[in-house]
């Protein structure tokens, strides 16, 4: 039976940031933005003042169908493990496509690790230091959020992780897979805060994150080796601070173009 993840360990998952921040301030800016996204999730949602129906259906067919010839990929080479391929949202998330794409053609992620894993929320790599505290973008310095309504993070969206929301903008290297799989209890605690019904059913058929939604930059997305993202999601970690007790590592990302 699939381990159901409680309500607390869902908020103190996002109390904790993305990239290990713990620090009180930066706790306290993430508790705001969570609990802005759920008083504020719903189908028509306001964008330069005119409201917006959003066609979560056609979003989320869009969003997980295979890519098309033409279109650039990535297929991670993970040691002892397997390959993940991955799609991109190039219209939406231009620089931080760019950002990843470019930093895999160099390879800056070879050998970096999944540093932080924690079994249905999500890996997270992209860390040359491998704690968590390192890793920059092609820039030499951070780039802002690109969120998109249409873009949810279901099980197998590939993220940027944040340096910590209260430093605008707060975007390296760093990145996450989710792995999450639908869970009731979860449907139920976003319901009561007013997430759509439309919304709410595709995070049925398609599982994810849900409290990371509209937070969180989803530039990609897995459409093909979710069972090697599984195996990692399930591998042994400290309990301190998620890092698996043998590293997990990114042997190398391949870019090419979709046939």
């Amino acid at each position: 039976m699939r381990k159901i993840v409680s309500l607390v360990m869902i908020m103190a998952i996002l109390l904790f940031g993305l990239t290990g921040c713990r620090n009180e301030d930066a706790e306290n800016n993430v508790a705001n933005k969570v609990k802005s996204s759920k008083s504020t999730n719903q189908t028509n949602t306001q964008k330069g003042g005119e409201k917006m129906n959003i066609d979560y259906q056609a979003a989320a067919e869009k969003q997980m169908a295979m890519p098309q010839a033409g279109d650039t990929i990535a297929i991670f080479h993970i040691k002892n493990y397997g390959d993940v391929k991955v799609k991109f949202f190039s219209d939406v998330a231009p620089k931080a496509v760019e950002n990843f794409v470019t930093h895999a053609k160099n390879g800056y992620y070879n050998g970096v690790t999944f540093h932080r894993v924690i079994n249905e929320f999500m890996i997270q790599g992209g860390d040359p230091q491998g704690n968590g505290t390192g890793g920059e973008s092609i820039w030499g310095k951070d780039f802002a959020e690109e969120l998109s309504e249409e873009l949810v993070p279901y099980r197998g969206s590939l993220c940027m992780a944040s340096r910590g929301l209260q430093n605008s903008p707060s975007l390296g290297s760093q990145f996450f897979i989710t792995q999450a799989h639908y869970d009731e209890q979860t449907a139920s605690y976003m319901k009561s805060y007013n997430y759509s019904t439309d919304l709410l059913e595709q995070y049925k058929n398609y599982g994810g994150y849900l409290s990371l939604y509209q937070q969180y930059t989803v530039f990609g997305q897995v459409y093909e080796g979710m069972e090697v993202v599984d195996k990692i999601a399930a591998v042994e970690t400290n309990e301190q601070n998620d890092k698996p007790l043998e590293d997990v590592v990114i042997e190398s990302i391949e870019v090419s173009v979709f046939e």
